[in-house]
């Protein structure tokens, strides 16, 4: 379970605003990329914070609603299929995360990242494979990112119902692929899958 221990060992290196960075969205073969970025205060945790993957469609929006209630700080970026296509869905992660950080109101002072990407921002960082399950920032960011993005791919799902976004939220599930095989793709597919 993820907990406030990164953020509280950085604070008493001297670290007062860190941030937690991550994305929903790289996989999928429709609708966009989302990153989010959130700033937690470190002494109040969240009950039931964990990684998105793990909870509820309604544990993450009840969730959502205490990060977004309790941050420091948070931003969510959207990047839509079409630069996903013309970009390495990679290169577009970077950008996301990037835009994540720099919208936030308050600017840290270091960011922890979900993953192995390296972020080219002058902000001191550190990268923690499956960082969504063992910092509450990172976890935090997951949520945010994932309710986002769902909730765009549910309005897709009222433009395209015949698609079913609102259920495999644009993944390659074989109920996807196969009414992707009836109806062709729609205008929110990815043209490219490309995954690096």
């Amino acid at each position: 379970m993820p907990s406030l221990i990164y953020e509280r060992k950085l604070s008493q290196q001297g670290y007062t605003a860190v941030a937690g960075v991550d994305e929903a969205g790289r996989g999928p073969l429709a609708g966009p990329l989302v990153a989010a970025a959130v700033i937690l205060p470190i002494d109040q945790a969240i009950p039931g914070l964990d990684d998105s993957k793990q909870l509820s469609a309604k544990q993450r929006n009840a969730l959502y609603k205490k990060i977004v209630n309790i941050a420091i700080a948070f931003n969510s970026v959207v990047i839509g299929h079409q630069l996903i296509d013309e970009l390495k869905v990679g290169q577009v992660n970077r950008l996301a995360m990037q835009q994540a950080i720099a919208g936030l109101k308050r600017k840290p002072d270091y960011i922890l990242i979900d993953g192995r990407i390296k972020l080219a921002l002058n902000i001191p960082q550190r990268t923690i494979i499956g960082g969504d399950g063992k910092a509450s920032c990172i976890a935090a960011a997951s949520i945010v990112a994932k309710v986002t993005r769902d909730r765009l791919m549910d309005e897709y799902h009222q433009l395209y119902p015949q698609y079913r976004f609102d259920r495999h939220r644009g993944y390659g599930t074989p109920e996807h692929l196969a009414l992707i095989r009836k109806y062709g793709l729609s205008p929110i597919h990815r043209r490219s899958f490309k995954t690096s």
